[in-house]
């Protein structure tokens, strides 16, 4: 077997990997009812994104679909960030509003222990991180081929 074929396949897996974590953090935000809000139907939405993006990617590998995986996988990424910020102020808000006279260490420490698990949002960055890693060294993200593409190219060189 030679290389090309192993790194497709491997890609493939990322892909696949990262569709799956897609589909189950969706099935986990349907389960837990993480619907009270609309900031809460974020995930939701960003998981759907993520999944459409993997399925294309893994259909038809072009270059205009694999930069809009890496641009979904980015905000994928942004948004578990966010997940895991609004998590730990609902956390601190949450120990405030039982201890208000507690000292911050004693909040801080309740806070990381508290009601809505802080690295939960991190689901949704795994999945884009795999997302990621499966354009990296894409053959199809390979030599531009018009200009307007060889000056928007020449913008992520390094990321290639």
């Amino acid at each position: 077997m030679d290389t090309s074929t192993i790194a497709q396949r491997l890609r493939s897996f990322l892909l696949v990997l990262s569709g799956c974590l897609c589909i189950f953090t969706a099935v986990e935000l349907l389960l837990s009812e993480h619907m009270e809000s609309a900031i809460q139907l974020i995930p939701l939405a960003l998981c759907g994104l993520g999944l459409v993006a993997v399925l294309a990617a893994l259909i038809r590998p072009q270059r205009a679909i694999l930069w809009a995986l890496r641009l979904i996988m980015a905000l994928l990424i942004a948004g578990s960030l966010f997940g895991i910020v609004e998590h730990w102020e609902a956390n601190i808000a949450f120990e405030r509003d039982i201890r208000p006279n507690a000292a911050t260490g004693v909040v801080v420490l309740a806070a990381l222990r508290g009601a809505s698990p802080l690295l939960a949002p991190g689901m949704l960055a795994l999945a884009g991180t795999l997302g990621l890693g499966a354009t990296y060294y894409h053959p199809a993200l390979g030599q531009p081929t018009t200009a307007s593409e060889r000056r928007f190219m020449g913008l992520f060189r390094d990321c290639r």
